[in-house]
């Protein structure tokens, strides 16, 4: 049932590029990353019906230092940078995907 947030590598790059390319007045801490959460059984479920699989989920215990909740506050960043993620979680789970498939049929 925890939560977190994913951000696309495309995405965190531009937003590394905005930020390197920023005045050097600009200080302070910056979140980067995607401020929508998933939780992670909701995350398995998507990556099963996305490569159909036949794959089930197991359900641990949480270790003790585990958050339950992960996401970036990029208020900061939108003011800044001008900049927000524009892959959907899907999008970017299906590319990974393709990548994976494509790395494993060469190996």
């Amino acid at each position: 049932s925890q939560t977190r947030s994913f951000c696309y590598v495309e995405d965190m790059v531009d937003a590394l590029i905005k930020l390197m390319e920023t005045p050097t007045a600009i200080i302070g801490p910056m979140n980067l990353g995607n401020p929508e959460e998933i939780s992670i059984s909701g995350l398995a479920k998507q990556i099963i019906r996305l490569t159909n699989s036949s794959s089930t989920i197991s359900f641990q215990p949480l270790p003790t230092d585990d958050p339950r909740q992960r996401c970036p506050d990029i208020s900061f960043a939108k003011q800044v940078l001008s900049w927000s993620p524009t892959t959907p979680l899907t999008t970017g789970l299906q590319n990974s995907i393709s990548f994976f498939r494509t790395q494993t049929e060469m190996s």
